[in-house]
């Protein structure tokens, strides 16, 4: 705001020999830059999301443009008092303060009108997982993926999609579509692709336990026709998978993180984290007692933010000391 100060020249005449003789006797002082952090850092202490979480089970969290402040979607079973899930849409904010370090988040269920069409569109009278939302660069439009429970049981991969939202107005949302060029007879859920869009990652039980499958979109083909087309044979990543159940992959950049029962946790699931070198994932890592617990942790997602120094990371957990059933958390994440 433009501000016009009128002075007349006696005053500006005092004020200059003022500046002046404060200078000459050294009685001037500056002040101390407040900034003692140029940039942010996310702490590293696992923090529970607060009033987003409810006494029922709320996981599966994912972002949806987080940048300080900003909504998300995931799966919870609050709307059936237990009894079944649908997608739920809330907002968080997060502030760093670089003048002493301090980092605090807030959480609240949120009411942004465009979130609630596109939940009401996904959520069906059976459960509904695992959603993920991007941006294709390739056609322009918005997908919000995530698993519903079919006609026979299983869970199967859909998409929604709309052209992204330019103002207040909501954007006309396509879909519910089955993705069948990754669902099988048994459930397929926790859909995920890579930076270049032409890799997808998902878990299945097509082979009797969970695992983590992949699979390359054929060049030259639109992502919503790749999605379309007749069920195709999966790749395995072997370097990820074991003997137990091994679940809820997500892809960011270099790093996939997911979920599993393997021997050697601390507990239930733990989440584990594999980076790519060579062009193959490399053997997981336990996040250790850090990030995980003698009860269950589920479905990681990754994020960054600019002017911080390292990731966050939400996930879900039934350890102790939350609201009730699953509850949702958030930490900082440095890798090796």
């Amino acid at each position: 705001m433009n501000q016009q100060i009128h002075s007349s020249s006696k005053y500006i005449f005092v004020l200059a020999i003022t500046l002046f003789y404060l200078n000459i006797t050294g009685c001037s002082k500056k002040n101390d830059n407040p900034v003692k952090y140029s940039s942010g850092f996310f702490p590293d202490t696992v923090i529970n999301m607060g009033s987003i979480n409810s006494q029922y089970d709320d996981y599966n969290l994912d972002l949806y443009q987080l940048s300080g402040s900003g909504p998300v979607i995931f799966s919870s079973n609050r709307n059936s008092s237990g009894n079944q899930f649908d997608l739920v849409q809330g907002m968080i904010t997060f502030v760093f303060d670089q003048t002493n370090g301090n980092f605090s988040l807030t959480s609240s269920i949120g009411n942004d009108s465009y979130i609630s069409a596109l939940i009401t569109k996904a959520n069906t009278q059976k459960n509904e997982f695992g959603p993920y939302r991007f941006y294709c660069n390739e056609d322009g439009y918005e997908y919000l993926m995530f698993s519903s429970v079919n006609s026979e049981g299983n869970l199967d991969i859909q998409y929604l999609r709309n052209r992204p939202q330019f103002s207040q107005a909501v954007p006309q949302i396509s879909g519910p579509v089955t993705v069948s060029v990754f669902n099988s007879t048994s459930d397929d859920a926790y859909f995920s692709i890579n930076s270049t869009q032409d890799t997808a990652y998902l878990c299945s039980s097509r082979n009797g336990d969970f695992d983590i499958y992949m699979l390359h979109k054929p060049p030259k083909t639109e992502i919503s026709a790749w999605f379309i087309q007749n069920g195709a044979s999966l790749t395995a990543v072997t370097n990820l998978n074991s003997s137990a159940d091994d679940k809820c992959p997500q892809v960011f950049g270099k790093v996939i993180v997911f979920s599993s029962d393997r021997p050697g946790g601390l507990g239930g699931f733990d989440l584990y984290y594999s980076v790519m070198k060579n062009g193959s994932w490399s053997s997981p890592m336990n996040f250790g007692p850090s990030v995980n617990s003698a009860s269950n942790e589920y479905r990681p997602v990754l994020g960054l933010q600019d002017n911080f120094t390292n990731y966050f990371m939400m996930f879900s957990s039934d350890r102790p000391g939350g609201q009730g059933g699953y509850d949702l958390y958030f930490t900082g994440i440095d890798f090796e």
